[in-house]
């Protein structure tokens, strides 16, 4: 494969021009007119629809039946997205799909990769001060969220507990019940397609509500975190890990133009409805009467993440299996370098927000 045919994979973001000419260069295998049009024109209707979810409130505020219908299609949207690109990751990856937790400036393998992401978990538990005691860690545990099971399971392993995992996406809890059920754990951990922002479950039934790499896609921040609460049991701790933008100074009414302008990209190719800062997320959380509410930007600890999701693309496994899974998957790839020139910036930041629910 020519290497200026990967580097153009790799740094281009203008979606359009993307054809089954340029497909047909980096694979050597022409993709079926058919598939290529369908999934071509199905994105671009699906990404005119997303203007109008990203202008509903923060705050929760009622929204009009057209957008309300325009986050019901978003979350098909996201729910296939992970349908397509959930198998790519994990065969690459493995089951955690979320970043890992660094040293600074630390050099890593891909195994390496693979311990930060198991770490990442052990960080957000140890921050959020989840107790360790016996007689006090979690009983029950909800993965907000879930993926195809990787921080589930994992949780319920070290805590000896139950864990219920929820996703949009069909194929992922599909997968993460084979998966389960492959470890010996298909007695403590389950799997729902379920709404985050509707949950259904009871109030107050989890005694830690887990949220990793899953904030960033909700459509309405406010209900977000309301539902959250609202599962957490008395006591509970609830551990949002997110995507942000970089907080405003108090002489700013919003991000500048290009700003702006490079989130709108990344949104379009990752389902993504309005992006909101670590500061907004707290206080969200600030009425609904938390307590121990902190959070901390964690992005130096996570700079080794996309330059590594990179290059494991521009492998010719990686290469073949973005085209064969669908444009969905081929349009999160080109934005890649964009995420890492948002955190470069400053503009991009990974965040944690923790709290506790009163006893």
């Amino acid at each position: 494969m020519p290497f200026q045919s990967l580097n153009f994979f790799a740094a281009s973001n203008v979606l359009g021009g993307l054809t089954r000419k340029h497909i047909t260069l980096f694979t050597g295998c022409p993709l079926p007119r058919d598939r290529f049009t369908t999934s071509v024109q199905g994105a671009r209707i699906l990404n005119k629809k997303e203007m109008a979810v990203r202008q509903a409130s923060l705050g929760g505020v009622d929204v009009d039946l057209e957008t309300k219908t325009n986050v019901e299609k978003l979350k098909r949207g996201i729910a296939e997205f992970y349908d397509e690109s959930s198998g790519i990751w994990e065969d690459i990856w493995g089951d955690h799909m979320h970043h890992g937790f660094y040293d600074p400036n630390s050099t890593v393998s891909l195994s390496d990769h693979r311990a930060a992401q198991v770490r990442m978990i052990e960080e957000a538990l140890k921050f959020a001060s989840v107790p360790e005691d016996p007689m006090k860690k979690p009983k029950s545990i909800v993965d907000v969220g879930c993926g195809i099971g990787g921080s589930s399971q994992y949780l319920a392993r070290k805590y000896g507990t139950e864990c219920t995992g929820i996703t949009l996406s069909p194929v992922q809890a599909e997968r993460a019940r084979a998966l389960a059920a492959a470890q010996g754990l298909e007695n403590k951990v389950s799997f729902e397609v379920a709404d985050a922002l509707n949950q259904p479950f009871p109030d107050g039934k989890f005694d830690l509500v887990w949220s990793m790499e899953s904030g960033e896609h909700m459509p309405e921040k406010a209900k977000f975190v309301n539902e959250l609460a609202r599962v957490a049991a008395p006591g509970a701790r609830i551990i949002i890990v997110t995507w942000c933008h970089r907080n405003l100074s108090s002489s700013e009414q919003s991000l500048n133009p290009d700003e702006k302008k490079l989130l709108d990209k990344i949104c379009d190719a990752y389902y993504l409805p309005t992006w909101c800062s670590t500061d907004d997320y707290v206080k969200l959380l600030q009425p609904l009467s938390l307590q121990d509410i902190k959070a901390a930007d964690w992005s130096e600890y996570v700079a080794p993440f996309w330059p590594a999701v990179i290059r494991s693309a521009l492998t010719w496994k990686g290469i073949t299996s973005l085209i064969l899974s669908g444009w969905k998957t081929i349009k999160g790839a080109m934005v890649m370098p964009l995420m890492m020139k948002g955190y470069k910036k400053g503009l991009i930041k990974f965040a944690i927000i923790t709290c506790r629910k009163p006893e």
